[in-house]
């Protein structure tokens, strides 16, 4: 910020508590500074009994009073944030309502704690294939571990997000809702189940705990935030649900002739918008889906494309409209598969959504679109409405941010792999990567926003040593990386792991890293290209080949870093750091997990895996 928000002329401020108050507040985001005014007027309004501020739940005076103050604990589990921005937005809620509640990061959570909670709040998604976030792992090892306590007095409510084109949707928050009851613990207020499009089923939570909270204490209810608060904190009005037009400047394609894949550098502009971002955020792109597709959705289901519906954002448009821009039209997901399966009464499709037959249906799902299940079971007499109504909102695609702000500044730049593959005869194409790289033109634009990840950030210790490891588009957020570090005269050495199929053509940001290395500000790069040699090469072999070394960035304190595939490499490069810090701290399997599991709750080890 240009100035600074406080004064000794004009607060009531000590000079060591301005100077506090201007260091901290300008850091805070939209949640954070709402939970901060709630519970501080809920604290206020404990203190004070105040008859003119917002009613609490239960406001009573504090203990050395007489009485006990109402607590709760939000407990967080978030791979990108999503989580952790959620429980921010419970804790302000409880906070205005009166209570006193504390925010807690599962990573940090000490399980011993468990026992001594009254009413505990999990929000907690669930990561790849049914698995708990980095940061939830050892909570969850410990809740289904004979050490887990009994948990008669707990009541607990439950916040699941997920996605529900995976086959274990919502997983984790499931395990935690079964585990906790499971050990004496009363369910406070029903879980809730979030899809990618989380926003309404997770307000109607929260305000479903508020009810009961109040219903439970006899108490009215009262929910406020403070519209100055809320102005002041924030920076930008452009969200998730408000993106901004960014303009397009600039899509090349940094794959050479010849390459089997069609990867895009893609700027665009943030002029005007407000909008900023730290390195290892990712920006949300709100894409339409592809015209020629649409009009066959429509050709198939025989219906009038200038059909009044209702779109996915509650507001009446025609289908072909709504099929552009509302809705999802192409990952075929089970809920979507349930409903359809009900219309059109098909007993093919109600065998495979029978539990026992969870790997015929993945079967049936794999390389197959919404078109074909239309197709394949048509369903004639649909109207319009009900055809939407089987279809799930578009959701946004996450895309890591490969450029620094503050290098960069009202620019945002992506590296993006183009989807286009052949199956079942048809040919596929990703929604949002041919969005981008087909069907914006030039000076068109994109609708953006910017999705904060507090979970893959840089250490504000400018001479930590960095070890990244971005194979393919994973390299993305350490170019953003890179270039924040050079312009922050970091001093830190920067050691990158990248990889891909071939040299000549697949080398991506070839040039910039070479440059990177010859300024210093890249101390070393290893390279893995997988279809060069006759026997495949990757990032973890790269890894395995230089084990004393990296453990010795690990000593000297080191921060590593993940990103990319999911499913293969990042269980690949976690197995090949176990190893090797098995093999060179000369220590047991056991201690080796432990040490991994230290450097994960010092943030030293982070991951942005998808």
């Amino acid at each position: 910020m240009g100035h600074d928000l406080f004064s000794t002329q004009n607060s009531i401020f000590t000079e060591k508590q301005v100077e506090s108050l201007n260091r901290l507040i300008p850091e805070l985001s939209a949640e954070q500074m709402t939970w901060l005014s709630g519970y501080l007027a809920g604290f206020n309004a404990a203190q004070q009994g105040a008859t003119n501020m917002v009613q609490p739940i239960a406001a009573q005076p504090l203990a050395d009073s007489g009485a006990a103050i109402r607590t709760a604990t939000v407990l967080f589990g978030s791979q990108t944030g999503n989580a952790e921005k959620l429980a921010e937005k419970l804790c302000a809620q409880l906070s205005q309502a009166g209570f006193v509640p504390t925010l807690q990061d599962m990573g940090s959570y000490k399980p011993r704690q468990l026992k001594r909670e009254n009413y505990l709040f999990v929000i907690v998604s669930t990561h790849g294939e049914g698995d708990p976030p980095d940061n939830a792992e050892a909570f969850h090892e410990f809740l289904h571990s004979k050490k887990a306590p009994k948990l008669d007095g707990l009541q607990f409510s439950v916040l699941a997000l997920g996605d529900s084109s995976y086959e274990y949707f919502c997983k984790t928050g499931k395990d935690f809702d079964t585990r906790l009851e499971e050990l004496g613990g009363k369910r406070f207020s029903q879980r809730a189940d979030c899809d990618v499009d989380y926003d309404d089923a997770a307000d109607a939570w929260i305000d479903g705990i508020l009810q009961a909270l109040s219903k439970q204490l006899d108490t009215p209810a009262v929910v406020a935030v403070s519209p100055a608060v809320a102005t002041q904190a924030t920076a930008s009005s452009y969200s998730r649900k408000n993106p901004f037009s960014a303009t397009l400047l600039e899509n090349l394609r940094i794959t050479g002739r010849g390459s089997s894949k069609d990867v895009r550098h893609i700027e665009l502009s943030l002029e005007g918008s407000q909008l900023s971002f730290e390195p290892g955020d990712s920006l949300g792109v709100v894409p339409s889906n592809c015209p020629e597709l649409v009009a066959e959705f429509i050709e198939v289901s025989g219906l009038d494309p200038r059909a009044i519906v209702t779109n996915g954002k509650g507001e009446d448009t025609t289908l072909e409209d709504a099929l552009s821009h509302g809705y999802e039209i192409t990952t075929i997901t089970r809920p979507f598969l349930e409903k359809y399966a009900t219309l059109v009464e098909s007993r093919e499709l109600g065998r495979l959504l029978q539990e026992e037959n969870r790997s015929q249906l993945r079967n049936f799902i794999h390389g197959r679109e919404v078109i074909d299940v239309i197709r394949g079971f048509p369903l004639p007499g649909i109207t319009a409405n009900q055809f939407v109504g089987l279809l799930r909102k578009l959701p946004p695609r996450l895309y890591s941010i490969a450029s620094s702000y503050q290098a960069n500044p009202d620019e945002v730049h992506l590296t993006v792999a183009v989807v286009r593959y052949q199956s079942h005869g048809r040919s596929r194409k990703g929604v949002a990567t041919t969005f981008l790289s087909e069907r914006v033109p030039e000076d068109g634009t994109v609708p953006v926003y910017v999705d904060s990840n507090k979970n893959f950030r840089l250490p504000e210790d400018l001479n930590a040593p960095l070890v990244m490891i971005g194979p393919g588009t994973g390299v993305a957020p350490f170019r953003a990386f890179l270039e924040e570090r050079e312009i922050a005269g970091a001093k830190g050495k920067n050691w990158l792991f990248f990889g891909d199929r071939h040299f000549h053509t697949d080398f991506l940001y070839q040039r910039e890293w070479l440059d990177y290395r010859k300024k210093g500000v890249l101390t070393r790069i290893d390279v893995a290209f997988s279809r060069d040699e006759e026997k495949k090469t990757y990032v973890q072999h790269r890894m395995l080949e230089n084990s004393r070394e990296l453990y010795a960035w690990l000593e000297e304190g080191a921060y590593f870093y993940v990103c990319g595939d999911a499913e293969y490499m990042a269980p690949d490069v976690h197995e090949a750091l176990l190893a090797i810090v098995e093999k060179e701290g000369c220590v047991s399997r056991e201690k080796a997990v432990e040490y991994m599991r230290d450097l994960q709750q010092g943030r030293r080890y982070q991951r942005d895996v998808y």
